[in-house]
């Protein structure tokens, strides 16, 4: 094969000592490439190194200390060398640019003959089903009619902004809701003045709507500090009871309200380092939905485990279930099963983001199982505290 590294075209050995040589020199370099960089088989061939010469030692260095993806090309546009993260990032493919936009920008550089700046958005791979990149790309010259690529990946930093701009937009729409109807309620009202029944009525509406309004905020507001690094910096030891007690007295009047019984089972006396607060949080609004979405009547159950070095607090209702297209995206911010049951409940859509956040938050998780007609469960996962870890 041309290029190989035993090849008598491409090195020209007449000796069995050139082929052992060349054999140690090949592995030599394949092994450097393997740390740091990838070196263009096209470099090692002795014509095209009289034609540039190899990357000095200098350029190699540079290469190897930018914490971008770099690539350098000859005049002739072969890539000479490309550091790790370039080949992380698949920009190189057999010894030429993997993608046509960084082509086309290193062509159009060659035409102005001054610098080139552009954002582009790159496959990861070959596939047509792989995931993007966000890529901000300089071209620079170098000696010897080279190329220097750099390209920095934002796609990290494009995905907070898009998230927080979802964010926004959603929580603008989420309140706009509730403050209109409160404005219209309250409009109604003063026309109803001399109609007692009418503004007993609409000021009850006016009530639930506040009080939609208030939770709504509320949860904004714990979700804005759960996204905060240090929301965990004082994290204490905590008495998994102490957290299923309070989150059952938290919903218990609204359980009774729609004939709903609660249960309760489970292992006692089980331990966990975190925030109290947060995670009878996240058990409270897991108790709050299975209360919502079940039926009348019905019963919704609590239990406590300890298997594995985690302790499992799952909530079992017997409602609906969830549709298997949907179970992923329970958690998303603002996403509703049932838009229509959610506002007549006062859903906000926030409480599953909250919990996924809170376990998150303290090291675990929170998994579900549902099936349609059957109900579903909500365990939230969090390590458990045992004695031999229980602080002094």
């Amino acid at each position: 094969m041309e290029g190989a590294a035993a090849s008598p075209r491409v090195w020209h050995v007449g000796t069995g000592l050139d082929v052992i040589v060349a054999a140690l020199l090949g592995l030599f370099v394949g092994a450097v490439a393997t740390l740091a960089f990838h070196v263009s088989e096209r470099e090692r061939r002795s014509e095209h190194m009289s034609e540039s010469g190899p990357v000095s030692e200098d350029e190699a260095r540079m290469l190897a200390a930018v914490p971008d993806a770099a690539v350098v090309l000859d005049g002739r546009g072969d890539v000479v060398r490309a550091n790790v993260r370039a080949l992380q990032f698949h920009l190189v493919l057999a010894d030429r640019l993997a993608h046509p936009q960084l082509s086309a920008l290193v062509e159009r550089f060659r035409e102005r003959r001054t610098s080139q700046e552009e954002d582009l958005v790159l496959r990861r791979g070959p596939s047509d089903q792989a995931g993007v990149l966000h890529m901000h790309v300089s071209v620079a010259p170098l000696a010897r009619d080279r190329v220097l690529i750099l390209a920095r990946d934002q796609t990290a930093a494009r995905r907070l902004d898009e998230t927080r701009r979802d964010f926004v937009a959603n929580v603008s729409h989420e309140l706009k809701t509730p403050v209109g109807a409160i404005s219209l309620l309250a409009e109604t009202v003063a026309e109803s003045a001399d109609e007692p029944e009418a503004v007993a009525h609409f000021s009850e509406q006016m009530k639930r709507e506040a009080s939609r309004l208030a939770t709504l905020v509320q949860e904004i507001i714990d979700l804005s500090r759960l996204q905060e690094p240090d929301a965990l910096v004082k994290a204490e030891l905590v008495q998994v009871d102490d957290v299923v007690e309070e989150a059952l007295d938290r919903v218990r009047v609204a359980a009774e309200a729609h004939g709903i019984s609660l249960v309760r089972g489970g292992e006692r006396g089980l331990r966990v380092y975190g925030d109290e607060a947060l995670l009878t949080t996240a058990v409270r609004n897991l108790l709050d939905n299975a209360i919502r979405y079940s039926p009348g009547a019905g019963r919704v159950s609590i239990g406590v485990k300890a298997a594995e070095g985690m302790v499992r607090i799952a909530v079992v209702d017997q409602g609906m279930g969830i549709p298997a297209e949907a179970q992923s995206r329970v958690f998303e911010r603002f996403y509703r099963l049932d838009e229509a049951r959610s506002r007549d409940t006062g859903g906000t859509g926030l409480g599953l983001s909250i919990v996924k956040h809170i376990a998150a938050d303290h090291g675990g998780e929170v998994t579900l199982w549902s099936k349609e007609g059957r109900g579903s469960t909500f365990t939230l996962v969090i390590p458990q505290v045992t004695d031999g870890r229980s602080a002094a």
